[in-house]
């Protein structure tokens, strides 16, 4: 079996990986005890009920890993680490992958988890989430190591399996698995309120010798309620607010004993264009005008300013991915000679844009977009919409003939890895707006290429091909991303933020 490209650092665990956190600023060391609050304004459209609110799909918190932990863990140089995997292997076509599993792991219950429980796990994750649905078959090869067959090579497997649902449950039957609750993260549930708030209590059990280093974690659930988190923070109730408006910075940073903390990036604004018969968008002159006449920079400097927002490049592809290309610079010029071209030459009407306000800032990005746009002559009309069933609503309904007449809409895109995120644009998906033709066949040989070569630098060469493709064809815009922002109380050590705002950690996290 190789290393299916990847070193040594991968397939041992990394003592830097999960290091024990450096004492605070003033030498103080780590202290146990106490009670940490945090509120939570990311939106998240999977909260559970009283039912399954404590399964790791439908959990309140989008960060699983205060409960659970999955096979892998992605840190914030998008680089993956090993966390219930020790270590893993791929065999020369990377089509076959052998995980061995650290021993010694106990679920919340005091129970020890094995390869019956990965097995279980991905039985339910194969049923019921596209990031397994690559896995064709795992098989149990020793006690404490799992074999996974993959329907197509993938050199970046490893990366898939620290997404968030990819959770590790203790072993039950598919339609109970998860239900209980219980994890080998380093708090358990205590109680759950579903879409409000969760208690939880240090794991006695947990792996990481130490941690995790509160008795309690309770954490406050406040999609969109920025307001009434920052007042519940100036006010003593929170100790960290986690999804805060980038734009704010300015303001927060003249209140008194409070940290901001930064990720090198996070999610994009993406503009989802449908190319269902008789849409504006089939005619791809229009959709590179679109692209072309938008100011990126304007849009990033009013709404983030320098620091908290970066300019997106029509991939799902940000600035820590190494092989993220530049953007294609404005031009009003050449996106009028396109309208003009496609039969527009006194401009063009597009139709509503829709968005919902999953972020606070969504609607400021959208209305400089809007104000842009217009030096080409192009009208972009804009519409909030509420964020209650916004996902269902924009991805439209099958007609007679089984078109699907989605929206020309807002979604948001988190970062990850190439291959996950340039398979986003895969033609079957509705980001892409169904995008078709000879460019995205093209674009998909190359992705089946790119998955199947073990060398990253030739990789590197496949991904960078795949981005002209999207730059010239435009089946989708990022026009702007945002880095992620929290804030804590100045006695707050160890937390750190994460572009991926699900991965967000809190073993290493305590209070002087």
């Amino acid at each position: 079996m190789g290393a299916g490209g990847l070193g040594l650092a991968h397939l041992l665990w990394p003592a830097a990986a999960f290091a024990q956190p450096a004492n605070g600023p003033d030498g103080d060391a780590p202290r146990r005890g106490g009670k940490f609050v945090y509120a939570n304004v990311y939106p998240n459209n999977r909260m559970g009920d009283a039912h399954n609110g404590r399964h790791p799909y439908y959990l309140l918190d989008l960060n699983t890993r205060s409960i659970y932990n999955g096979l892998t863990y992605v840190d914030d140089s998008l680089t993956v680490q090993p966390e219930l995997a020790e270590s893993w292997s791929a065999s020369d076509d990377q089509k076959t992958w052998t995980i061995n599993l650290r021993s010694g792991v106990k679920f919340h219950d005091g129970s020890s988890m094995d390869a019956d429980d990965v097995l279980a796990s991905f039985a339910f994750h194969q049923a019921k989430t596209s990031y397994a649905r690559q896995i064709e078959r795992v098989e149990k090869t020793g006690p404490l190591q799992v074999r996974m067959h993959l329907k197509q090579s993938n050199s970046e497997f490893p990366y898939t399996l620290g997404e968030y649902q990819l959770m590790i449950m203790p072993a039950a039957p598919i339609d109970t698995i998860g239900l209980s609750g219980i994890g080998t993260g380093p708090y358990r549930i205590v109680d759950l309120d579903p879409k409000r708030r969760m208690r939880t209590e240090r794991n006695p059990h947990y792996w990481r010798p130490g941690l995790p280093h509160f008795d309690t974690l309770e954490i406050v659930s406040l999609p969109g309620r920025m307001e009434v988190a920052l007042n519940g923070f100036r006010s003593g109730m929170y100790d960290a607010v986690l999804g805060v408006d980038p734009g704010l910075r300015p303001d927060l940073e003249r209140l008194k004993n409070i940290q901001i903390n930064h990720s090198s990036a996070g999610d994009q604004a993406l503009m989802i264009l449908p190319k269902y018969e008789g849409s504006v968008f089939n005619d791809k002159r229009i959709r590179q005008a679109l692209a072309l006449a938008i100011d990126r920079e304007k849009v990033m400097q009013v709404v983030y300013g320098q620091d908290m927002g970066w300019v997106g490049n029509d991939s799902h592809l940000a600035p820590p991915n190494a092989e993220f290309l530049a953007p294609v610079k404005r031009d009003v010029a050449r996106a009028k000679r396109l309208l003009a071209e496609a039969g527009y030459p006194n401009g063009i009407e597009l139709p509503t844009f829709y968005f919902t306000a999953s972020w606070p800032e969504i609607p400021r990005v959208f209305q400089v977009v809007s104000q842009t746009v217009k030096e080409a002559g192009i009208t972009l009309p804009i519409e909030q919409r509420p964020s209650d069933g916004y996902r269902d609503w924009r991805v439209g309904e099958k007609t007679a003939d089984g078109q699907l007449k989605h929206k020309f809409a807002y979604g948001p895109s988190g970062v990850r890895n190439p291959a996950v995120s340039l398979y986003r644009m895969r033609p079957d998906n509705n980001e892409s707006g169904y995008w078709s033709g000879p460019a995205s066949d093209e674009y998909m040989a190359l992705y089946n290429r790119a998955i199947a070569e073990k060398d990253p630098a030739q990789r590197r060469g496949i991904y960078a091909r795949m981005q002209e493709i999207l730059h010239e064809e435009v089946p989708a815009i990022h026009p702007v991303g945002r880095k992620n922002v929290l804030i804590a109380t100045t006695q707050v050590r160890g937390l750190r933020n994460h572009s991926q705002a699900w991965s967000i950690r809190f073993d290493d996290v305590w209070k002087a």
